[in-house]
């Protein structure tokens, strides 16, 4: 968005032009004039400006016309309308057609300095919003669900058919695999974008407090409700709402459900009053709805509404050819948020990585890759830097033909464990190598400078 000229003042009366210029002046403003509307319309063309106040009666192009133009060119720029002929119907007019506010003269420049600082901060807050909804956007485009694999692709393609569309949809997933971050991306992406987005996990909250959660309640519904509050649902008007885990849905839930999503209406809790909402629904789930049905846990009818689309996300596991990618993405975003220099990740520590089986999925890597970066000091993560389920210290113990002790009760010195398995690891390579620390260093699948600073910490001679 441009930057912001303050004030347009215009008014074909001379003096009161130049008055109200000097005034605005005075008082720290930025100020252009003209004379007309056609002289008006010619500088807005070139320039935005915060406000714009004009005279109503001008020969040629009026108030009213410039003040049309102006809100269909420039929606975030308020139009303050002055007169001095002042009757209802023009009043009327001015407000429908989007002025701020509509001031009749002669006026007081005291009260017309305030009606212009809060329409200077309303003008900065649609600014600010404006912008703020573009970085929300941006947050949650496509290429930011990080993914090169055949599985990803499918779930991109079906995404990219579904986001202009109101059908209801369903992302199945194991737990960590980025449902509530796909559901995301196809709300800011869609024509909702800019309604709201509201999002309960079912899971979390005890059934005798859901239905409130979801469905609002009235003063006196029960013991607690002090007020009128408004759920989820009504919250979300216009925009989408998300239910993650769904399949814990309470039974008298599902049924209720049900019938908001055929009837596209709610009831508070203790009231009969029924309020049509226009919602788009995304659900997602870890459970095997279709085994639910079977076992009478899960509604077959809400279950075939709440599954128009489906949405398959495959665990990490499921496609290790993205994890790489996945790493390098949250290593550059855990590097930026602790304001530290890029990392980089050692070809051996990548393949512990990839050997993983990520039970927590792309939330587990995530934390994962944060933790390693704050707790390590160098520069490139190394195997030992990375917690000992993943870095696999029982595959380098046994490659090395080391037996180290296994943790028990008693505690172990894991510190001392992995730097014997160091020694030996890099004494085995230089022999390998010949004595050569680069041909060491690539069999080891880390760096020479990173071998030379090993050998150094362990004394070894070499």
């Amino acid at each position: 968005m441009k930057n912001l000229s303050q004030i347009l003042v215009i008014d074909d009366e001379q003096s009161n032009r130049e008055a109200l210029t000097l005034l605005l002046q005075s008082a720290g403003y930025e100020v252009r004039s003209a004379s007309s509307g056609e002289e008006a319309l010619t500088i807005l063309q070139q320039t935005p400006f915060e406000i714009v106040i004009t005279d109503l009666f001008l020969p040629g192009v009026n108030g009213i016309d410039i003040l049309k133009q102006v809100k269909s060119d420039s929606p975030y720029t308020n139009v303050i309308v002055i007169t001095g002929q002042a009757s209802a119907e023009t009043a009327v007019e001015a407000m429908k057609s989007g002025a701020f506010d509509y001031i009749t003269k002669p006026f007081n420049f005291e009260k017309l300095k305030v009606q212009i600082a809060k329409a200077m901060e309303k003008s900065r807050l649609v600014a600010e919003n404006l912008y703020l909804r573009q970085q929300l956007r941006g947050k949650y485009k496509f290429d930011n669900i990080i993914g090169n694999s055949s599985a990803m692709q499918q779930v991109f393609a079906r995404m990219e058919r579904i986001v202009h569309t109101d059908s209801t949809i369903l992302i199945l997933g194991d737990s960590g695999t980025g449902k509530e971050l796909v559901a995301k991306a196809i709300h800011y992406n869609g024509a909702r974008k800019d309604k709201p987005f509201m999002a309960i996990n079912c899971g979390a909250i005890p059934a005798e407090l859901l239905e409130s959660e979801l469905f609002g309640h009235i003063r006196g519904s029960f013991t607690g409700a002090i007020a009128d509050n408004l759920g989820k649902f009504e919250l979300a008007n216009n925009g989408t709402i998300f239910l993650d885990e769904i399949g814990t849905m309470p039974q008298h839930l599902q049924m209720k459900l049900l019938r908001v999503l055929q009837e596209h209406e709610i009831e508070r809790v203790g009231s009969g009053k029924k309020i049509k909402l226009n919602v788009r629904v995304i659900s997602a789930t870890n459970a095997n709805l279709e085994e639910e049905v079977k076992n009478g846990n899960f509604r077959e009818d809400l279950y075939y509404r709440l599954n128009v689309i489906p949405i398959h996300l495959p665990p990490v596991r499921d496609r290790r050819e993205d994890i790489p990618l996945l790493a390098r993405h949250f290593l550059q975003k855990s590097c930026k948020e602790m304001n530290r220099p890029l990392m980089a990740i050692s070809p051996g520590a990548m393949k512990s990585l990839q050997n993983y089986d990520w039970p927590g999925n792309v939330r587990e890597m995530e934390n994962v890759i944060e933790r390693t970066v704050a707790l390590t000091e160098h520069e490139v993560i190394e195997v030992g830097d990375l917690p000992p389920n993943i870095a696999n210290l029982d595959h380098l113990a046994e490659t090395a033909g080391i037996n180290y002790p296994r943790v028990s009760a008693d505690g172990v010195n894991m510190p001392a464990t992995i730097e014997t398995i160091e020694r030996s690891m890099i004494r085995e390579a230089m022999d390998l190598a010949g004595g050569v620390k680069a041909r060491a260093a690539a069999l080891l699948s880390i760096n020479r400078t990173t071998l030379v600073e090993k050998i150094k910490r362990l004394n070894l001679d070499f």
